[in-house]
């Protein structure tokens, strides 16, 4: 990966995507930073930290890089992926946004500006949200008095909406004139900077220490951070597995000249859906708990931590079904064995030993299957893994916020991707420059 990125900085129009980039992540980060006018920051500092791990916040945080609430791009890109997993459902439910999908590039507009509408309207269903649970923290933008109170508190619904809005245009504008998938870098930056905040707070913890303890939470640090390296590589082992089925193709003459006779093969990965099914998996759950969080200290809110909760027996069996059904459920959208089959028996090829037609398809469902489920079952542990760290690290440490399943797999998923991207630019370049 680090010679191909010195192989990009190598050509002009590459490096100037990689600077827009980075320039577009800076911005982002920038937002985070900033707090909203007429709200007691360090007061949503305060609530958010001390509220424990199976905080919604803590959790909307972790995803958004934020270092705490309270700041212009408090909801940042989640409204945006929240919408673009409604649209894939009703993509499936309403023939008319189906056939849009099918219509191509002009189609995919169509989606793509109604999924903008519909992120809109549920960042201002979340801002209100977020207002509601900070509750008394306002304070009047112009002097003191029940009305100023509540224009700061319509002035933070707007600064929200309008923020999580200008990350969504970001997150466009680097899929557009950068390199990789802007929302991917975006939230993958978010990842990082949370994982190095929670990083730093461990080492501040430790430095404080002496004796025992210290030694202890030491082994902790040392431990946490091979098995986090065991996990990324076996990661990336299952990210770049892949099942390849034999297509030969029959020579055929057309006129003087002879066509196929040749041997290709159809890559069938193993973690084809790769983040979403978690994605999906963790917004069905994590709806509850944000409805709830909106009344803190209440019997609905309190049950469900306790029982639903982060790291509880229940959570844990939900995860793993919601992920088993997503992964089948995007399996059976990225990957149509008809469609294939079809593709197969028109150009004239076959799979050895398996009859062209239905029984081609059947065996090619077959074996999406198989690799679907095996995909799942990943899926599904390294999800759980963290509900059983969470038990083993000293909450001191402030590891477990760094510790997450989503988070691991879209930190490998977006570099791979990223590599991938460069690679494909840098070839481009060298054909280019082979022709001329």
């Amino acid at each position: 990966m680090f010679k191909t990125i010195a192989n990009a900085f190598r050509d002009k129009d590459i490096r100037k995507r990689i600077f827009l980039t980075l320039l577009m992540l800076f911005i982002y980060r920038i937002g985070t930073f900033v707090p909203i006018p007429g709200l007691n920051f360090e007061a949503i500092h305060d609530a958010a930290s001390g509220a424990g791990s199976d905080n919604f916040f803590n959790i909307l945080g972790a995803i958004n890089g934020t270092l705490s609430q309270g700041t212009i791009f408090s909801l940042g890109i989640l409204p945006f992926i929240n919408a673009f997993i409604i649209m894939q459902l009703m993509t499936l439910i309403i023939p008319k946004l189906e056939r849009l999908s099918k219509e191509g590039e002009s189609g995919r507009k169509k989606i793509t500006q109604i999924t903008r509408y519909v992120a809109i309207g549920l960042a201002v269903v979340q801002a209100a949200g977020f207002v509601m649970s900070w509750g008394n923290n306002f304070t009047g933008l112009f002097g003191d008095g029940v009305a100023n109170v509540w224009f700061a508190r319509i002035m933070t619904m707007i600064i929200l909406v309008a923020g999580s809005t200008f990350v969504m245009w970001l997150g466009e504008r680097i899929t557009e004139y950068g390199i990789g998938n802007g929302t991917s870098l975006i939230i993958f930056i978010g990842i990082l900077s949370t994982m190095g905040n929670s990083i730093i707070k461990s080492i501040t913890v430790m430095s404080n220490q002496t004796g025992a303890e210290l030694m202890g939470n030491i082994w902790f640090f040392i431990g946490f951070f091979a098995f986090t390296a065991i996990l990324f590589y076996f990661i990336v082992f299952i990210d770049l597995s892949e099942r390849r089925v034999t297509v030969r193709y029959a020579k055929q003459v057309k006129g003087n000249k002879m066509y196929g006779g040749q041997t290709s093969n159809i890559p069938m990965k193993v973690n084809g859906s790769g983040v979403m099914p978690i994605i999906f998996a963790s917004a069905f759950l994590m709806f509850p708990q944000m409805i709830a969080s909106f009344w803190p200290g209440s019997d609905f809110y309190n049950g469900y931590v306790k029982y639903m909760g982060i790291g509880s027996p229940l959570y844990s069996v939900l995860m793993s079904l919601f992920i088993l059904f997503f992964a089948f459920f995007y399996a059976q959208i990225q990957f149509n064995p008809i469609d294939v089959s079809r593709n197969i028996q028109q150009y004239g090829g076959f799979i050895p030993g398996i009859r062209p037609g239905k029984p081609t398809s059947e065996y090619l469902a077959k074996i999406n299957n198989r690799i679907t489920l095996f995909g799942a079952i990943f899926l599904a542990i390294i999800a759980l893994i963290p509900s059983l760290m969470v038990l083993l690290i000293p909450e001191e440490l402030g590891l477990v916020n760094a510790f997450s399943a989503t988070g691991l797999l879209i930190v490998v998923s977006v570099a791979l991707e990223f590599d991938k991207q460069l690679d494909q630019q840098i070839m481009m370049k060298t054909y280019k420059g082979f022709l001329k």
